[in-house]
């Protein structure tokens, strides 16, 4: 079974929090944008832990090692049987520094010719209605689970301070 581990980063905005999605890079997610996006994520072995992975895959992906405590979302099962595990961390990121690492793959499709794409070509900070409609529907879950943690913050606040 291939397992992922992802970083979901968000930011508090006067609107609600923002969302940072990735778009994948090479040619077969060129025109595809709804339901094309992602979190920083990337497949890991055994004997490595989640969130090590998640931090390392954040880091070749985006060009930028996430600093902070992760929060656990959970585990996701994909169509396609693959596991995928995220962590929430609040955190800033300038889309424009973006600087992902690179694959190869033959393009066009049984032409001979390798020819080698970023592993993301974009990324951008959304509001969350927003990335309801980008993200994969196979993620969508992860957004559904950090926003509840955010209502449990909340919570927590409230009931220490004992004000509303």
């Amino acid at each position: 079974m291939k397992k992922s581990a992802g970083i979901l980063m968000y930011k508090e905005a006067e609107s609600g929090f923002l969302i940072l999605l990735v778009h994948p890079g090479g040619p077969f997610w060129h025109k595809r944008d709804e339901g094309a996006w992602s979190i920083p994520k990337g497949e890991y072995k055994e004997d490595e832990e989640a969130e090590a992975a998640a931090r390392r895959e954040f880091a070749e992906e985006m060009g930028h090692v996430p600093e902070g405590k992760l929060q656990p979302l959970g585990q996701l099962r994909q169509k396609s049987g693959k596991h995928i595990i995220a962590f929430a961390l609040e955190g800033e990121f300038d889309t424009s520094s973006l600087r992902s690492n690179m694959f190869e793959i033959e393009w066009p499709p049984r032409s001979g010719r390798m020819q080698a794409f970023p592993e993301v070509d974009r990324a951008e900070w959304f509001a969350l209605a927003e990335a309801r409609q980008k993200i994969v529907s196979g993620q969508a879950p992860f957004l559904e689970r950090l926003e509840e943690l955010h209502v449990a913050a909340a919570r927590r606040v409230v009931d220490q301070t004992g004000k509303k």
